[in-house]
């Protein structure tokens, strides 16, 4: 049996952004029931040197769009990256599973070997489709759910293992 390439893709990062909702609506209720200042929670690092909540929570997002639009060969959809709040986080990651789950197997499947090109700065990297998405996306898209669970767990947010893993 072989998956595919939608499979592997589409279905898998949707569930990434269910469980991300589902951590973010439990950050949501925390902040709500401890009276806790949502600033210091979203503006929160683990370290000095990384990236506070909505960071984490915005690269997951743009790491989403990022793959299943250039497998199907459309456009990224540009976000503002102005997100302050909880309920702006749970926006940019709702309309990021509306876009993720617009596409079907018939966009994604047979992109196996598609060129990818990736720019950061002055710097292109090069991939083939399921190098970039098995070595590259699928990677990014979960450590950053889970730097936002560990923040949020280590900011006293009840939240497990089943609340990242999700009903899958």
């Amino acid at each position: 049996m072989t998956i595919s390439m939608y499979q592997a893709s589409v279905p898998r990062i949707a569930n990434m952004l269910t469980n991300l909702e589902h951590l973010l609506g439990k950050a949501h209720t925390h902040i709500e029931t401890k009276k806790w200042n949502e600033a210091a929670l979203t503006n929160f690092r683990l370290y000095p040197d990384m990236f506070p909540l909505t960071r984490q929570v915005q690269i997951a997002c743009d790491t989403a769009k990022g793959v299943v639009a250039r497998l199907a060969g459309v456009d990224i959809p540009a976000y503002e990256d102005n997100e302050v709040t909880i309920a702006d986080l749970l926006h940019r990651v709702a309309k990021t599973k509306a876009f993720v789950e617009g596409f079907n197997a018939s966009h994604i499947d047979g992109t196996e070997d598609k060129d990818i090109v990736t720019k950061r700065g002055d710097v292109e990297t090069h991939y083939k489709g399921m190098q970039f998405l098995l070595n590259h996306a699928m990677p990014n898209i979960y450590f950053h759910v889970t730097t936002v669970y560990a923040i949020l767990r280590h900011n006293g947010v009840e939240i497990g293992k089943r609340d990242y893993l999700g009903k899958v």
